[in-house]
């Protein structure tokens, strides 16, 4: 019997399949994974705010990453564009490409490609992309096993204060066990671990909310100043005065009168002092200096988050510099995207095809990105000119360029070959066998000016076309001119291309009349000239011979 070969994570550690069907120790309050969270951001200043992130440095990230969280929660701005970010990601197209091009291949793609449907995708793709708020995300892959086979079934978020990084290198992720808190290797086959860097360097230190945080802090400053500011404006000062020998329990009784008018801005002196209030020459009328302060911190934020301001701040600008700010945007995305397609087709898609076809089945390659716009009327103009030239494509390929399918003959088209109009329809045969309106040419002028596209007849067309039905002898000056035309094609084709590239670098008429009679000795036309020779003697020849039959008839 043939031995089930091993399987090793990304870190070498063993797969145990007995081990994923496992459900971890649900978090519970006074737990290891306790739901219940702390607020640092109480009372935050500089100082500890530097503390909280050295902490971080040091392998002890719980604070930073209930910080992180508490920013999401106050910062109205800072949740707005990270949400942004975070969604665009998580609502983009997903493609899967085979392994490789067998039908092994093809079946493994197949099956990626339907378990993408599921509607819960969205919301697991943006619980992972809360990595690029903290640096790091970890995600719980639920298998299902219930008729023999493994499958993903679910992907939960899970707490990042659950894990920690290896205090060797801070870099290889640990979870904590759930019973006893002691830090364990990540379970093979079990998590994803996505982390996005908004820099290089260690991943605790590689998340946008390192930076974002000091702009919070700042803005907090700003917005508690702001609200002093407003809470007294317009408001009266109340200044109490006491007598010489006033009670301490008179100043006090005194104070609570003047204070208990309005708001703050009281204060009681003795009768015998005074209070000058002077006032700051550099301020002016306007008093929007903390809006502006606040706004200016918001900028910072979204150029951190988004790279741009024009989709946050309603600013009018150019038509150039709004398209520059879309394409950084662009630029962002597209980095997220193809970050997030690596760590999936890593964590994800490849432990589920080695654990359901082998260690050696090729995996498929997931791809999350925006399809790039096509520009349909600059394709079509380009193409055209080859087309009428003689290029072959396929129609199919043309229809998908343009989303359209084939119809079958069944379905009602629209479209199709141009109708021909009265003055250029066929015209029924003459008792001579020339048309009405051919008359006047001989049938080589006719297929000679067919060729040369002089009046645009059918002529060509009809001379590739197979016959149909029974087929009638062609007269001999009929079969001349069409051996003559198959024969002068290439000599003419060449004459033509090159009188056409003269026509098209020339600026007008004159000039090209001056370069077609100098280059007229350097045109070769021998080949035209030998089917030329060739032909008028078969005609002088064969019309000798008509002569003589009919004389001896």
């Amino acid at each position: 019997m043939a031995k089930t070969p091993q399987l090793l994570d990304r870190w070498g550690n063993p797969v145990r399949r007995a081990d994923l069907m496992r459900f971890d120790e649900p978090s519970t309050i006074g737990g290891v994974r306790s739901p219940l969270t702390g607020y640092p951001g109480d009372g935050l200043n500089p100082g500890r705010l530097a503390s909280i992130l050295k902490e971080a440095d040091a392998g002890d990230p719980i604070r930073y990453l209930e910080l992180a969280e508490t920013i999401e929660e106050r910062d109205a701005h800072y949740l707005g564009v990270l949400g942004t970010r975070r969604r665009s990601i998580s609502q983009l197209d997903i493609t899967v490409e085979p392994g490789e091009e067998t039908p092994l291949g093809e079946e493994i793609a197949a099956r990626v490609r339907k378990w993408l449907l599921r509607d819960e995708l969205t919301d697991e793709l943006f619980e992972i992309l809360d990595a690029l708020g903290k640096g790091y995300s970890f995600t719980h892959i639920r298998w299902d096993t219930s008729e023999g086979q493994y499958e993903p079934a679910t992907l939960e978020y899970c707490d990042p204060r659950w894990f920690r990084f290896d205090r060797k290198d801070l870099k290889t992720p640990r979870m904590l066990n759930p019973e006893t808190g002691q830090e364990e290797i990540l379970p093979p086959f079990q998590y994803i671990y996505a982390p996005m860097k908004a820099k290089s360097g260690l991943p605790l230190r590689s998340g946008l909310a390192r930076v974002a945080l000091w702009a919070w802090l700042f803005k907090a400053y700003t917005q508690r100043d702001w609200a002093i500011f407003t809470q007294t404006y317009g408001q009266p000062l109340r200044i109490g005065k006491y007598g010489p020998g006033t009670s301490e329990d008179d100043r006090k009784t005194l104070f609570r009168a003047v204070a208990n008018i309005a708001g703050d801005c009281a204060a009681i002196i003795p009768e015998s002092m005074m209070i000058e209030f002077q006032e700051a020459k550099s301020i002016g009328a306007s008093t929007d200096h903390y809006e502006r302060r606040s706004d200016w911190l918001d900028k910072q934020t979204s150029k951190l988050v988004l790279g741009q301001t024009a989709t946050t701040d309603a600013e009018t600008g150019g038509l150039g510099s709004g398209k520059e700010h879309r394409q950084v945007q662009e630029d962002i995305e597209r980095a997220d995207a193809k970050q997030l397609g690596a760590i999936i087709n890593r964590d994800l898609i490849r432990p589920w095809v080695q654990l359901e076809y082998g260690p050696d089945a090729p995996a498929p390659r997931l791809k999350i990105g925006r399809p790039e716009p096509e520009d349909l009327e600059a394709f079509s103009n380009a193409l055209n000119p080859f087309i009428q030239n003689g290029l072959r494509v396929k129609q199919s390929e043309i229809l998908a360029k343009f989303g359209l399918s084939d119809p079958t003959a069944a379905d009602p088209a629209i479209g199709g070959s141009p109708a021909k109009s009265p003055e250029n329809a066929p015209q029924p045969a003459s008792a001579t066998g020339q048309s009405d309106a051919m008359a006047p040419q001989s049938e080589f002028k006719c297929r000679l000016n067919d060729h040369l596209g002089i009046l645009g007849g059918d002529g060509a067309k009809q001379a590739e076309e197979a016959p149909v039905g029974r087929s009638e002898a062609l007269p001999p000056e009929a079969a001349l001119a069409a051996r003559l035309e198959t024969e002068a094609h290439s000599g003419m084709g060449q004459m033509l291309a090159r009188i056409e590239a003269m026509l098209k670098a020339s600026s007008s008429f004159e000039e090209f009349r001056e370069m077609l009679l100098a280059s007229s000795d350097d045109i070769d036309a021998a080949e035209l000239e030998a089917v030329l020779a060739s032909a008028m003697l078969a005609g002088e020849t064969g019309g000798r011979t008509m002569i003589e039959e009919e004389a001896d008839g």
